[in-house]
């Protein structure tokens, strides 16, 4: 028989053994008589776990959910500010919660990073409205956040985020 041929066919008993559509010893039958006696080793197929992926979705979506609470309610500031810390608490919870499953995970980092950012924007302009320079000293304390945290997790993106904000910070004041 063809080797093209007995693969797919293979693959499809290990398919019905593993959806259980034929009894394991017909499975286990036709898988010897198909290899010649040699026990094929089980596909691998590459795990998705749906948690991660609506963690990640969910991640995602608290970054407008957050621009929408902050530039478009009447919301208090106080239970603005509670609301955002709730979601970058949130963010660093599955940051941890995850990292034990997956390497790195950049989207609750850039999500925390990002609503840090429009928390701390939306406070300091909702408080002090006229004084640029505490604007000035929260934007300076974001880019010292994303330049630390760049340089202990070894991310470019978040240095280099530090750094650009900073340059920009330094172009927009004596200018």
């Amino acid at each position: 028989m063809e080797e093209n041929r007995k693969v797919i066919i293979v693959n499809e008993l290990l398919h019905w053994k593993k959806s259980r559509m034929l009894p394991d010893q017909y499975c286990d039958y036709l898988l010897t008589l198909y290899t010649e006696g040699s026990r094929p080793k089980e596909i691998k197929k590459p795990k998705k776990t749906v948690l991660l992926s609506l963690a990640n979705l969910i991640l995602l979506l608290l970054i407008p959910i957050s621009a929408l609470l902050i530039y478009f309610t009447e919301l208090s500031i106080t239970l603005q500010t509670v609301i955002l810390t709730l979601f970058i608490f949130a963010c660093i919870f599955f940051l941890f919660y995850f990292s034990k499953k997956v390497k790195m995970m950049h989207i609750p980092i850039i999500s925390a990073a990002l609503i840090l950012l429009m928390e701390s924007v939306g406070f300091v302009s909702e408080l002090y409205p006229k004084n640029e320079n505490i604007l000035y000293v929260a934007l300076v304390l974001n880019c010292i956040i994303w330049l630390f945290a760049g340089f202990k997790w070894k991310l470019l993106y978040l240095w280099i985020s530090g750094m650009l904000g900073f340059l920009l910070l330094v172009i927009s004041i004596f200018i």
